[in-house]
């Protein structure tokens, strides 16, 4: 999953314990060797091959559902939340010194757009050469959510399943108290900038901390905008809390990719949520609470 991993559970047994775990981390693994961008052999990648080429594939029930999903997130974000959008990383390098130029970012946008894509399950095909897609923002989170629910399903009542800040709580602690989770203020990694208290759901931020290069005193974050192919600018985090890990996961994008709407659109959105902004602004439901 590219990040530290953790599950935490608490079983009648070491040996029921360990059985879960087992269970969850196969899974895990067994979605990372389909959707992984980085390996040839994944299922994305032969996916990716046949976008090459403009061309079209069956897939399969699973996969099939997360482009649901991924239909269903590009149509409420007007567009923002887009999966064709990876092919950005081919002009914005993180890890070096230097921006994109707009000609660069122009030419690759012509291969961005779920629009340009025709989904018929089980059936998708691509209209135009050269495109990709990339499960990067949808399935770390569905991971968790599957992960959890096979730690439940082998009889873990009590534990969290924890995929590189993307939680999901299986349950309280034995004694009913709830897990203290904290996040991380995007500019100082070793302040929280909340800690909450859960006994049940999950959550999930975005931020422009993770990767992001500074030019001219001037932070460019990896959440970019698929139609401008520019990095947002106006909130630096997004925390949003929900039943669904993958359901957070993708709600915190999309009030990244939001900009300056993005608090009245996670407002009206109605899960909990907290923001901060790229000025030190701070909002949303789970600032002041308990």
């Amino acid at each position: 999953m590219g990040s530290p991993c953790l599950i935490q559970l608490y079983a009648k047994s070491k040996k029921k314990g360990q059985e879960a775990a087992d269970a969850a981390i196969a899974d895990i693994n067994r979605l990372e060797s389909l959707y992984s961008r980085y390996r040839a052999d994944s299922f994305l990648s032969k996916i990716n091959r046949v976008a090459a080429d403009a061309g079209s594939i069956a897939v399969d029930d699973e996969t099939a559902g997360l482009l649901d999903y991924a239909a269903t997130c590009y149509q409420q974000s007007d567009g923002l939340f887009d999966i064709t959008s990876g092919i950005l990383r081919q002009v914005w390098d993180f890890k070096s010194d230097q921006l994109p130029t707009h000609a660069e970012i122009d030419k690759i946008k012509k291969r961005i757009g779920w629009h340009r894509l025709k989904w018929e399950r089980p059936v998708l095909s691509f209209g135009v050469p050269g495109m990709e897609i990339d499960f990067g923002g949808v399935v770390k989170e569905y991971a968790v959510d599957r992960a959890a629910a096979l730690c439940f399903d082998a009889g873990i009542e009590h534990g969290v399943v924890n995929l590189g800040g993307d939680i999901k709580i299986i349950g309280p602690h034995p004694d009913g108290s709830p897990w203290r989770i904290a996040i991380q203020h995007p500019r100082n990694p070793d302040v929280a900038l909340k800690i909450l208290l859960l006994q049940s759901g999950a959550l999930a931020s975005s931020g422009d901390y993770e990767r992001c290069i500074t030019i001219n005193g001037r932070r460019y974050g990896h959440v970019l905008n698929p139609k401008t192919g520019w990095p947002v600018s106006h909130m630096a985090a997004v925390s949003v809390v929900g039943e669904f890990c993958v359901v957070a996961g993708s709600a915190s994008t999309i009030g990244m990719l939001k900009e300056a709407l993005g608090a009245d659109w996670l407002r009206d959105l109605g899960l909990p949520h907290l923001w901060i902004d790229t000025k030190g602004g701070t909002g949303g439901s789970l600032l002041d609470a308990e």
